[in-house]
């Protein structure tokens, strides 16, 4: 399973009245494909996951793998409240034809570091798919602690970790860890340079759905050792993400769309939409002048 480069947490696109727009899902994976992304992620935080009925999300794996199978790597967000849960959903993207699968802990449960090591190790044994664990303490309300990380990387089929803490401190302390056949990517939007000068060869990027260019951009000048093209181009679009990363991350997400020139419709309960002004307002950080 190739990971290196850009993959982007797919938005799911809804009509006005909140049903599934699939072909709208369809050609805006269509669209990420063609700005050069490495892959997608289906049935993430940024695509509303909690809000899809079972058969929605069937609906939505089975679309974006039909477009996308063979041309970009596929991975299948498996977030569930139970372990088990986890599990018959890691068994249904094996089935659909994904690559590989994304696990953050259970959330509300607040598990031990303990229960953290034993979640990840049976969804692992239960599939032969690659898995890049979430850390994610803001959404979930507990961390996968460092010692734990490095326990968790020694099982052959947890391959990553999406670094999305937001304490660089913890995320450099992981990128100076010698893994075997384990890598750190980046799960922040405002620190991706940051993640590439260090040795990070991924960026799990929701803003991907607004600048999926600029974003395959930064990835490739940071292969390149370009520091200075990196930083340019974060500078552009740093406003937007800043903005994202600020509040109402999802909606902004789907606002902003390839710089709002792709329309993916609403967000659905529990998130509501922003205000006419907010929209606007977010709108008008997105506009990179001559582009």
């Amino acid at each position: 399973m190739n990971f290196h480069g850009i993959l982007v947490p797919i938005v799911t696109p809804f009509h006005d009245n909140l049903s599934l727009n699939i072909s709208g899902l369809a050609k805006l994976t269509e669209k990420l494909i063609d700005s050069g992304v490495t892959g997608l992620v289906v049935c993430g935080t940024t695509g509303e996951y909690y809000a899809l009925n079972e058969e929605e999300r069937k609906t939505v794996l089975m679309t974006v793998s039909k477009v996308a199978k063979g041309r970009v790597t596929l991975i299948a967000g498996i977030n569930d409240l139970s372990t088990e849960g986890a599990i018959n959903r890691a068994e249904q993207a094996k089935q659909l034809g994904y690559e590989g699968l994304m696990l953050s802990p259970p959330p509300y449960s607040l598990p031990d570091q303990q229960g953290v090591f034993a979640h990840y190790q049976k969804v692992a044994s239960s599939t032969s798919l690659p898995i890049i664990m979430y850390n994610f303490p803001a959404r979930i309300g507990i961390e996968i602690e460092y010692d734990t990380v490095v326990k968790l990387a020694e099982i052959d089929n947890i391959v990553a970790i999406k670094e999305s803490s937001g304490d660089f401190s913890r995320a450099l302390r992981l990128l100076q860890t010698s893994f075997e056949n384990f890598e750190v990517i980046c799960g922040c939007d405002d620190q991706p340079v940051d993640f590439f000068f260090w040795g990070a060869r991924s960026w799990i990027a929701g803003s991907g759905n607004v600048f999926p260019v600029e974003q395959v951009a930064i990835y490739e000048a940071s292969v390149q050792e370009d520091w200075g093209k990196a930083k340019q181009i974060m500078n552009e679009i740093y406003p937007a993400i800043y903005s994202m990363e600020s509040g109402n991350y999802n909606q902004k997400a789907k606002a902003g769309c390839f710089k709002s020139a792709f329309k993916v419709g609403p967000v659905r309960l529990p998130l509501t939409n922003i205000s006419d002004s907010e929209r606007d307002e977010f709108l008008s950080l997105i506009t990179i002048e001559g582009k």
